[in-house]
């Protein structure tokens, strides 16, 4: 065994991202000798492409938003399925996060009066998104990290977990390598907090960068710890199409917030054809709640171009469908037709900017061609709702990598409040837990040779796979076969092919040496894609209904039977399980919220 660099923590952050930043500085600020561990750059996190806005009901725009209304806009666009607690203890605390960020430095804009400014989004009954422009996350991130460097907290940039290490159940401590020399290093601390993101790189179209190969889903159901609601992946209605090099390049939503509207190949402005099916079926209790829902939302003048995501994603996916799509097989967004050049601009900058540079398109004067992308996974890492940590002693996840908050389906801006909330509490707890540990666990020799082992496995083979080619089809699996529509024998191919990848990964083989070296990086992230990408198709065909980010075209409706319980996946050795618990039960007083007089 090679000489091997160590580390002692109390608490190591796993992710650099608004809740892995979140989480460093909660855990700092409760005594803990804390370290983030990040992938990439620090400030380079996905978080950065979050563009449109924080969610907090702050009543700055509508006094008369509160917590309860968006608890009860977040419960609803995650079709009944979200933790209720999880989701109360967001919307609770997200206006408090937002002003800590400004105290902090965050610069958002204002209202004419001077408040931060709040935006219109999807789902959400009232304008609440706190915005800087359509820079929203990469001022969150500039913010965070401000005050992680200030506070002194280690950073290991570039710097990749492949493992978690366990004395018996509880954590013990993480196993990575550095990504520049290739070099092992070993992290003891008996609490680590998972903040990793998401999924998206196991799919062909997706607007998520390189590092969302599912890690922090993949170690932690390694380690024994469940993922829930797996089968809910969200593919963002607007994803950059032409050209096939900026495919999936997120649009953010901001453009349809701030008035952009989706025409067909005719130019028909098409979502007016579904608003009224939605609130019917999706929405509400009662016909006559449906009906009032409705009116509202017109007299309210929210466009349909807000409804949930989910909608609207499968509203374009119909269009392409039937025949009136663009050339390039999606629709067009339009806002040059309805806004001054002026506004966009000052408004979209980055959005102005990305299609003038990547697609030479200008925005102000002519649409953009869009479809759907594969943009957040609803289901993620099992959690305790107050204090997110899993079923694992000592591991904590919070942000994309945990699951429960969102449900069936995610409200655009409430993956920034999610970020601070919960990144706030895992870190927090995660400190806490530490504290209250009798004796430091201790890591087992033997599990670090063998995690050593693993990583060096694609160099001891000649003449194997290419693990390019690997992801390359498996990407190409999971878009055709468990994408926006799914069918049971689609998804049982996936399987069968997912099965066979896996005994492929075992002959993949990498050349050159261990010093920056993408092919080995991608042949130890594999590993992780396969492991999400079967416990999505698992959980998507154990699903026999149609419910948020999930549509079964063999099983169209929703079931209210299914509303009652959620499908969670664990690892089995070789393959994932999957089983079904009823969810949490919750209290009157907050069901009172979805009564008709509200």
């Amino acid at each position: 065994m090679t000489e091997i660099e160590r580390h002692q923590y109390d608490v190591v952050i796993v992710g650099a991202g608004g809740a892995g930043l979140r989480a460093a500085i909660g855990a700092h600020d409760k005594g803990a000798r804390t370290a983030v561990v990040c992938k990439s750059l620090l400030g380079k996190a996905h978080t950065v492409m979050a563009e449109g806005g924080i969610a907090a009901a702050m009543g700055n725009v509508w006094p008369e938003d509160n917590w309860q209304v968006h608890f009860r806009d977040t419960m609803r666009g995650g079709k009944m399925l979200n933790n209720w607690r999880m989701a109360q203890l967001h919307a609770q605390e997200a206006p408090e996060r937002v002003w800590e960020l400004e105290s902090w430095g965050a610069l958002f804009d204002r209202t004419p009066d001077g408040k931060i400014s709040q935006r219109d989004f999807g789902g959400h009954r009232y304008a609440r998104l706190a915005h800087v422009g359509d820079r929203t996350g990469l001022e969150m991130i500039r913010t965070l990290q401000q005050r992680v460097v200030a506070l002194g907290i280690d950073v290991f940039m570039e710097c990749t977990i492949t493992r978690l290490l366990l004395d018996g159940d509880r954590i013990a401590g993480a196993f990575g390598y550095w990504r520049e020399s290739g070099r092992f290093i070993v992290f003891e601390a008996p609490a680590v907090v998972l903040a990793t993101g998401g999924i998206g790189k196991s799919f062909k179209v997706t607007s998520n960068s390189w590092e969302y190969t599912g890690d922090g889903h993949a170690m932690a159901m390694a380690a024994g710890a469940p993922l829930i609601n797996m089968e809910f992946v969200q593919f963002h209605p607007t994803g950059m199409l032409w050209p096939p090099s900026v495919r999936g390049i997120l649009v953010t939503e901001s453009v349809r917030g701030d008035g952009g509207v989706l025409r067909n190949a005719a130019g028909r402005r098409f979502m007016f054809d579904y608003i009224s099916d939605y609130f019917k079926a999706e929405t509400a209790d009662t016909e006559e709640e449906a009906d009032r829902w409705y009116d509202d939302h017109i007299n309210n003048r929210r466009p349909p171009e807000l409804l949930p995501r989910d909608e609207v994603a499968r509203a374009i996916n119909a269009e392409v469908k039937a025949g009136r799509g663009s050339p390039h097989g999606g629709v067009y967004l339009d806002i040059a037709s309805r806004r001054s050049p002026e506004f966009i601009k000052k408004r979209l900058p980055s959005m102005y900017h990305q299609f003038k540079e990547l697609a030479d398109v200008d925005i102000t004067k002519e649409p953009m061609e869009i479809a759907p992308t594969c943009h957040y996974v609803m289901g993620g890492v099992e959690v305790d709702a107050d204090s997110a940590m899993s079923k694992v002693p000592g591991l904590f996840a919070a942000g994309e990598v945990a699951g429960g908050m969102h449900g069936a389906n995610r409200l655009g801006g409430n993956s920034l409040s999610d970020l601070l909330v919960f990144g706030k509490r895992a870190g927090e707890y995660a400190a806490e837990y530490a504290r209250g540990q009798a004796s430091r666990p201790r890591i087992d020799e033997a599990d670090i040779r063998d995690a050593e082992q693993e990583a060096l496995a694609p160099f001891m083979r000649d003449g194997g796979e290419n693990p390019y080619t690997l992801q390359r089809e498996l990407q190409e699996t999971m878009h055709s076969l468990v994408g926006i529509i799914r069918v049971a024998d689609e998804m049982k191919q996936a399987l069968e092919k997912i099965a066979e990848y896996r005994e492929r990964l075992a002959r993949v083989s990498v050349e050159g040496n261990r010093q920056y070296n993408p092919g080995w990086h991608l042949a130890l992230d594999l590993r992780n894609m396969l492991m999400v990408s079967e416990s999505i198709a698992r959980a998507a065909l154990e699903r026999k209904e149609s419910r948020g980010g999930h549509t079964r075209d063999d099983y169209p409706a929703s079931d209210p039977e299914w509303g009652k319980r959620n499908v969670c996946c664990r690892w089995a050795g070789d393959h994932v399980e999957v089983y079904q618990q009823p969810l949490p039960e919750m209290p009157d007083e907050l069901k009172k919220l979805f009564e008709e007089n509200h």
